[in-house]
């Protein structure tokens, strides 16, 4: 039968008086106290199942990140179907009012809508007001007027234009003040027809001083796609303003429309199968998830300050009794990374399970930023999950890999950028005039990363216009040279250094890795977790001692 060793108290950083412990002649410490503050390092670094052998006590802490991953990703699934059903209801609303709105309007996204002739342009807004009049009659959809009390809201067209000025492009002259005027009509719902036209006699149109018409109303509708979902229907506010864009005064007028979108409660329902119920489960489940990441929250921030407490002991004590400085390599690894990623994956939920209740009781309609926390912290919490991989030695070959390249992938990612963005800046103003993919820095940097990666090559090169040769040859030499540096050499030296950290790892994993002081001076003691040896003399009965790490 085992013989177990009498159970120690390890001695804390502070003595009765609060001065530091270590703080005496190296010589004068027990030497008791030092196998015991080895013991309670080794301790601090085992793994939950060593922890359990060593003290007995259940893993608390990891049951409770298994249980989170699986509220966290039932939540989320929840949360993404509802959300689609609004976008979608949003995106299939937009297409409609284009097709409503805008007369010949097709859904080839390649294509810009314009006008190039002052009929077209007279003929588009009288379309769009005679549609917008008689939306009752054409629409497939439950929209409706909006009203103010018992008033309907009116549709608002307006005129953007200079206050004055005459242009003369065959004398090339121009007298053109830059002071702005606003000129706005209203048309109700309900108003008629004068003599067949909806523009009264004193709204006119003076093209060279044009620059832009606009267009607003309102419309009401109902997502009714909800119900089938158990979920009460929203009633949505759609914003619509129809830009007729002439700021170019280059003959040609581009009409865009846009929607705003406010999601409101419905105030009066009544849907069989839609009960307060159903929306009440919810929010208790949100509930209990926010409560499980804010236990969750405590305990790995109570972990992370052990951690650092355990960490300015171990540098006292080095300090005192070697009269040597902890290198920071070692003090770091008492910081556990895996449990700042928790706190901040906790932090996101419990503000996104948050909002979440709001969005369901109708309170907010905040749906974009909500889904961002949601779905960020549902991903830290998947990544959390090599944590636990990394127990085994033969599934912690990503972690280490990673741990150890990440500082020379950073340097090296560094230097490329600036090589990078000089392409991009390059490109952008040489052949942004005359190529799609490079009008923007946004695209330029899409279009760029998308050549690294080998796709798109050809579409690019065809896509350059040949209206200046000289242009056209420097986007040759310009795509050939970033091509050949970036896959040929870059994207080669980044992969062989992640490839040579990777070796370097395995040797490691067959030979042994470095041992550093903090891990020589715990490798001396040679108590196994299941020797007795690591117990206290008083276990604490709270459940958050239990789960001291």
């Amino acid at each position: 039968m085992e013989v177990v060793e009498p159970s120690v108290t390890y001695s804390s950083i502070n003595d009765r008086s609060g001065h530091a412990f270590w703080c005496q002649s190296g010589e004068d410490v027990d030497p008791d106290d030092v196998d015991n503050f080895r013991r309670k390092l080794k301790y601090f670094f085992m793994n939950p199942c060593e922890k359990f052998r060593a003290r007995g006590r259940k893993p608390w802490k990891l049951l409770l990140q298994i249980l989170k991953i699986a509220i966290i990703t039932i939540q989320l699934v929840s949360f993404g179907l509802s959300n689609q059903m609004v976008v979608t209801f949003k995106e299939e609303n937009l297409i409609a009012f284009k097709h409503l709105f805008l007369k010949g309007y097709t859904d080839r996204t390649d294509a810009t809508y314009a006008v190039y002739t002052r009929s077209e342009v007279h003929d588009r807004i009288y379309f769009a007001v005679y549609q917008y009049l008689n939306l009752q009659n054409l629409t497939v959809g439950n929209h409706a007027y909006d009203k103010t009390g018992d008033n309907y809201t009116p549709l608002s067209l307006c005129q953007d234009f200079y206050k004055n000025g005459s242009i003369y492009p065959g004398n090339e002259t121009f007298v053109t003040l830059s002071f702005l005027l606003l000129e706005c009509i209203e048309i109700s719902p309900l108003q008629p027809f004068e003599n067949g036209t909806v523009f009264p006699s004193n709204f006119t149109l003076d093209f060279k001083r044009l620059l832009s018409v606009n267009i607003y109303f309102t419309l009401k509708a109902i997502n009714l796609q909800t119900v089938r979902h158990h979920e009460l229907p929203d009633c949505y506010d759609f914003t619509v303003t129809i830009t007729f864009n002439n700021k170019a005064h280059s003959g040609k007028i581009k009409i865009t429309l846009q929607n705003d979108v406010d999601i409101n409660e419905c105030r009066d329902w009544n849907v069989a199968g839609a009960s307060p119920r159903n929306i009440h489960y919810l929010l208790l489940f949100d509930s209990f998830i926010i409560l499980a990441c804010l236990t969750s929250l405590i305990l790995c921030s109570r972990s992370v300050i052990n951690g650092i407490k355990l960490q300015f002991e171990y540098t006292a004590f080095f300090l005192t009794r070697y009269n040597k400085e902890v290198p920071w390599s070692d003090r770091m690894e008492f910081v556990n990374g895996w449990y700042i990623l928790i706190i901040v994956s906790d932090t996101l939920t419990i503000i996104g399970s948050i909002l979440k209740i709001e969005i369901q009781t109708k309170n907010l309609t905040s749906y974009d930023i909500c889904s961002i926390l949601l779905g960020t912290s549902t991903m830290l919490v998947w990544v959390g999950v090599i944590r636990y991989l990394g127990f085994f030695q033969k599934y912690n070959i990503l972690i280490l890999t990673l741990r150890a390249a990440f500082p020379n992938v950073i340097r090296f990612c560094c230097c490329a950028a600036m090589i990078y963005l000089g392409y991009c800046f390059c490109g952008w103003i040489v052949l942004g005039p005359y190529h799609d993919k490079f009008r923007t820095l946004n695209t330029v940097t899409e279009c760029l990363f998308s050549l690294i990666n080998g796709d798109d090559m050809f579409p690019t090169f065809k896509g350059m216009q040949q209206k200046s040769y000289l242009v056209w040859l420097f986007s040759r030499l310009y795509l050939y040279s970033f091509i050949s540096l970036f896959i040929y050499m870059v994207l080669s030296l980044f992969i062989a250094l992640i490839t040579d950290t990777y070796e370097t790892i395995k040797q490691h994993q067959r030979e042994g890795f470095p041992a550093t002081e903090l891990h020589t001076f715990m490798a001396e003691c040679k108590d196994l977790p299941n020797s007795g040896r690591y117990r206290l003399e008083k276990d604490a009965s709270s459940c958050f001692s239990c789960c001291s790490r």
